[in-house]
């Protein structure tokens, strides 16, 4: 899987750009890992949670910063993602 995604930063204002490395759905909630090229050996990389409401036209995500969820769903994708260290 390889797209990308653009993040509005609302406290920043900025956008940024995300490679989409895989995609899962863990409890009915769909998650993204994304990771930010920053023309580094080792990218950030982040778990994105899909937190639309069914009637919306466009995916919302949101950073997932909870850390049982957070470690649940890194669990998820480290078993998904071969050759992919997450930390």
């Amino acid at each position: 899987m390889s797209s990308r995604l653009t993040f509005f930063d609302s406290e920043s204002g900025e956008n940024i750009e995300f490679d989409v490395v895989e995609q899962t759905r863990v409890n009915n909630v769909d998650y993204l890992l994304v990771a930010v090229d920053e023309g580094e050996e080792e990218s950030e990389a982040y778990i994105l949670k899909d937190v639309s409401l069914p009637t919306d036209e466009d995916a919302c995500y949101e950073i997932v910063e909870d850390k049982d969820e957070l470690n649940a769903v890194m669990g998820v994708f480290k078993e998904i993602v071969e050759g992919f260290d997450i930390e």
